[in-house]
């Protein structure tokens, strides 16, 4: 059984015009990987397929901003859909652990993450309000409740996310 095969999370990443970032963010990336090229006109979408053709290229032929990664939650084939920037990764093993958390509450629809910024990785300060949020945690969910969520540090149950639309643009 391959890797592909067992995964419980898809990671969608959406760039634009960054080749050299996700030179250095798609190794660290767990497979499988959809690419959302939002209208690159540096040759990300062919330099992927060349350097990683392991993950899978979708062009949007426009920018259509954070709605892009609406095409790659679609064509995910896993349960769960994790979104990175093309200059952000998800640390080992936190993508198993989000997938357990998933599993373990069938309510939950989207999981944030703690976000780490730079290489002291201090806490983002919006991933410190979500944590701190007034709404509270409700019975039998993992963590309080939030109004919004970073794009790149959620996690998200791909048929919830699908039902409510996805991204607005």
């Amino acid at each position: 059984m391959t890797e592909t095969s067992r995964a419980r999370v898809t990671v969608v990443v959406a760039a634009r015009d960054r080749v050299r970032t996700l030179a250095r963010s798609l190794p660290r990336h767990p497979r499988p990987v959809i690419l959302v090229d939002n209208g690159s006109s540096d040759g990300t979408a062919g330099f992927v397929r060349k350097h990683f053709p392991d993950v899978q290229v979708v062009e949007a032929g426009a920018n259509l901003g954070a709605p892009a990664r609406n095409l790659g939650v679609r064509l995910a084939g896993t349960p769960y859909v994790a979104f990175a920037d093309d200059d952000s990764w998800w640390a080992p093993g936190a993508l198993d652990r989000a997938a357990d958390v998933l599993d373990a509450h069938p309510r939950l629809a989207v999981l944030g993450a703690r976000v780490l910024v730079g290489p002291e990785e201090r806490p983002d300060p919006v991933s410190e309000a979500m944590r701190d949020s007034p709404l509270g945690v409700e019975d039998g969910l993992p963590g309080p409740s939030v109004l919004s969520f970073l794009a790149r540090g959620a996690v998200v149950r791909r048929e919830a996310f699908l039902e409510a639309g996805g991204f607005d643009d």
